[in-house]
Protein backbone atom coordinates (compact mmCIF):
# COMPACT_ATOMS: atom_id res chain seq x y z
CA UNK A 1 0.00 0.00 0.00
CA UNK A 2 2.99 2.33 0.27
CA UNK A 3 3.97 2.25 -3.39
CA UNK A 4 3.31 5.15 -5.73
CA UNK A 5 1.19 3.81 -8.58
CA UNK A 6 1.67 5.59 -11.93
CA UNK A 7 -1.11 5.21 -14.48
CA UNK A 8 0.10 6.11 -17.97
CA UNK A 9 -2.19 7.28 -20.78
CA UNK A 10 0.12 9.02 -23.26
CA UNK A 11 -0.29 12.71 -24.00
CA UNK A 12 2.44 15.21 -24.79
CA UNK A 13 4.49 14.26 -21.72
CA UNK A 14 5.04 10.81 -23.24
CA UNK A 15 5.39 11.87 -26.91
CA UNK A 16 7.97 12.56 -29.59
CA UNK A 17 8.04 15.11 -32.39
CA UNK A 18 7.01 13.53 -35.70
CA UNK A 19 8.23 15.74 -38.56
CA UNK A 20 6.06 13.90 -41.10
CA UNK A 21 2.92 15.19 -39.40
CA UNK A 22 4.55 18.31 -37.87
CA UNK A 23 3.32 17.62 -34.35
CA UNK A 24 3.95 15.40 -31.36
CA UNK A 25 2.76 11.82 -31.27
CA UNK A 26 2.63 9.49 -28.23
CA UNK A 27 5.15 6.67 -28.09
CA UNK A 28 3.68 3.18 -28.46
CA UNK A 29 5.24 2.29 -25.09
CA UNK A 30 5.71 4.79 -22.27
CA UNK A 31 9.19 6.15 -21.53
CA UNK A 32 8.12 7.29 -18.06
CA UNK A 33 8.92 4.06 -16.14
CA UNK A 34 12.60 4.25 -17.10
CA UNK A 35 12.69 8.00 -16.42
CA UNK A 36 11.13 7.58 -12.95
CA UNK A 37 13.38 4.59 -12.13
CA UNK A 38 16.44 6.70 -12.98
CA UNK A 39 15.37 9.20 -10.30
CA UNK A 40 16.21 6.55 -7.67
CA UNK A 41 13.19 7.46 -5.54
CA UNK A 42 13.05 5.99 -2.06
CA UNK A 43 9.39 5.18 -2.55
CA UNK A 44 8.51 2.00 -4.44
CA UNK A 45 6.84 2.66 -7.79
CA UNK A 46 4.36 0.66 -9.86
CA UNK A 47 3.42 1.42 -13.48
CA UNK A 48 0.27 0.57 -15.42
CA UNK A 49 -0.03 1.65 -19.03
CA UNK A 50 -3.73 2.03 -19.84
CA UNK A 51 -3.26 3.51 -23.32
CA UNK A 52 -0.91 5.75 -25.28
CA UNK A 53 -3.10 8.41 -26.87
CA UNK A 54 -3.33 12.09 -27.57
CA UNK A 55 -5.83 13.15 -24.92
CA UNK A 56 -8.25 14.35 -27.60
CA UNK A 57 -8.65 10.65 -28.43
CA UNK A 58 -9.25 9.51 -24.82
CA UNK A 59 -12.77 8.12 -24.58
CA UNK A 60 -15.17 6.81 -21.95
CA UNK A 61 -13.74 3.27 -22.22
CA UNK A 62 -10.26 4.61 -21.47
CA UNK A 63 -11.59 6.57 -18.49
CA UNK A 64 -13.38 3.47 -17.21
CA UNK A 65 -10.11 1.50 -17.51
CA UNK A 66 -8.33 4.15 -15.41
CA UNK A 67 -11.07 3.90 -12.77
CA UNK A 68 -10.77 0.08 -12.83
CA UNK A 69 -7.01 0.19 -12.29
CA UNK A 70 -7.51 2.46 -9.28
CA UNK A 71 -10.34 0.33 -7.90
CA UNK A 72 -8.34 -2.90 -8.19
CA UNK A 73 -5.05 -1.55 -6.88
CA UNK A 74 -4.24 -1.83 -3.17
CA UNK A 75 -2.21 1.39 -3.40
CA UNK A 76 -3.37 4.68 -1.88
CA UNK A 77 -1.36 7.11 -4.07
CA UNK A 78 -1.77 7.43 -7.83
CA UNK A 79 -0.17 9.74 -10.37
CA UNK A 80 -1.92 9.69 -13.73
CA UNK A 81 0.01 11.09 -16.67
CA UNK A 82 -2.39 12.47 -19.24
CA UNK A 83 -2.55 14.84 -22.19
CA UNK A 84 -3.52 18.38 -21.32
CA UNK A 85 -6.44 18.92 -23.71
CA UNK A 86 -8.85 16.62 -21.86
CA UNK A 87 -7.06 16.18 -18.54
CA UNK A 88 -9.76 18.17 -16.68
CA UNK A 89 -12.49 16.00 -18.27
CA UNK A 90 -10.83 12.75 -17.19
CA UNK A 91 -10.13 14.10 -13.69
CA UNK A 92 -13.82 15.04 -13.34
CA UNK A 93 -14.86 11.60 -14.65
CA UNK A 94 -12.64 9.80 -12.13
CA UNK A 95 -13.85 12.02 -9.29
CA UNK A 96 -17.49 11.29 -10.22
CA UNK A 97 -17.13 7.54 -10.84
CA UNK A 98 -14.56 6.34 -8.34
CA UNK A 99 -15.99 4.10 -5.66
CA UNK A 100 -12.92 4.14 -3.40
CA UNK A 101 -12.79 7.13 -1.06
CA UNK A 102 -9.29 6.88 0.45
CA UNK A 103 -6.90 7.22 -2.48
CA UNK A 104 -4.98 10.33 -3.40
CA UNK A 105 -5.07 10.77 -7.17
CA UNK A 106 -2.99 13.35 -9.01
CA UNK A 107 -3.21 14.06 -12.72
CA UNK A 108 -0.21 15.65 -14.41
CA UNK A 109 1.24 16.11 -17.87
CA UNK A 110 3.11 18.70 -19.88
CA UNK A 111 2.85 21.17 -22.71
CA UNK A 112 6.21 20.00 -24.13
CA UNK A 113 7.40 16.35 -24.39
CA UNK A 114 9.71 15.02 -21.65
CA UNK A 115 12.34 13.60 -24.01
CA UNK A 116 14.56 15.64 -26.35
CA UNK A 117 13.26 19.09 -25.37
CA UNK A 118 15.37 21.16 -22.98
CA UNK A 119 12.52 23.58 -22.26
CA UNK A 120 10.01 20.90 -21.28
CA UNK A 121 7.81 21.42 -18.25
CA UNK A 122 7.40 17.63 -17.91
CA UNK A 123 10.16 16.94 -15.37
CA UNK A 124 9.00 19.79 -13.14
CA UNK A 125 5.35 18.70 -13.27
CA UNK A 126 6.28 15.10 -12.45
CA UNK A 127 8.56 16.13 -9.57
CA UNK A 128 5.99 18.55 -8.20
CA UNK A 129 3.32 15.83 -8.29
CA UNK A 130 5.58 13.28 -6.58
CA UNK A 131 6.52 15.81 -3.88
CA UNK A 132 2.95 16.97 -3.22
CA UNK A 133 0.98 13.71 -3.28
CA UNK A 134 2.03 12.67 0.24
CA UNK A 135 0.76 15.97 1.65
CA UNK A 136 -2.67 15.94 0.02
CA UNK A 137 -5.89 14.71 1.55
CA UNK A 138 -7.65 11.84 -0.21
CA UNK A 139 -9.27 13.02 -3.42
CA UNK A 140 -8.63 13.86 -7.06
CA UNK A 141 -6.28 16.69 -8.04
CA UNK A 142 -4.50 18.14 -11.04
CA UNK A 143 -0.90 19.31 -10.51
CA UNK A 144 0.33 21.59 -13.26
CA UNK A 145 2.45 24.73 -13.44
CA UNK A 146 3.41 24.60 -9.76
CA UNK A 147 -0.20 24.58 -8.53
CA UNK A 148 -2.70 22.06 -7.27
CA UNK A 149 -6.20 22.29 -8.70
CA UNK A 150 -9.45 20.47 -8.04
CA UNK A 151 -11.08 18.97 -11.15
CA UNK A 152 -14.13 21.24 -11.09
CA UNK A 153 -12.08 24.45 -11.06
CA UNK A 154 -9.40 23.81 -13.66
CA UNK A 155 -9.22 25.17 -17.18
CA UNK A 156 -6.50 25.09 -19.81
CA UNK A 157 -5.42 28.48 -21.09
CA UNK A 158 -4.17 27.44 -24.51
CA UNK A 159 -2.83 30.90 -25.42
CA UNK A 160 -0.77 31.03 -22.22
CA UNK A 161 0.34 27.39 -22.28
CA UNK A 162 -0.77 26.73 -18.71
CA UNK A 163 -3.68 25.87 -16.46
CA UNK A 164 -5.63 28.18 -14.16
CA UNK A 165 -8.56 28.14 -11.79
CA UNK A 166 -11.90 29.37 -13.08
CA UNK A 167 -12.36 31.01 -9.67
CA UNK A 168 -9.37 33.35 -9.97
CA UNK A 169 -8.58 36.18 -12.34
Amino acid sequence: KDALHFILTGGTIDSFYDGAIDTVKPYSKSILPSYIKNLKLYQKTIFTQVCMKDSRNINTKDRQKIAQVISRSPQEKFIITHGTYTMPDTARFIEAHLKRKKPKIVFTGSMVPLAAFSNSDAAFNLGYSIAKISHLRPGVYVCMNGRIFKPLEIQKLIGEGRFASIFQE
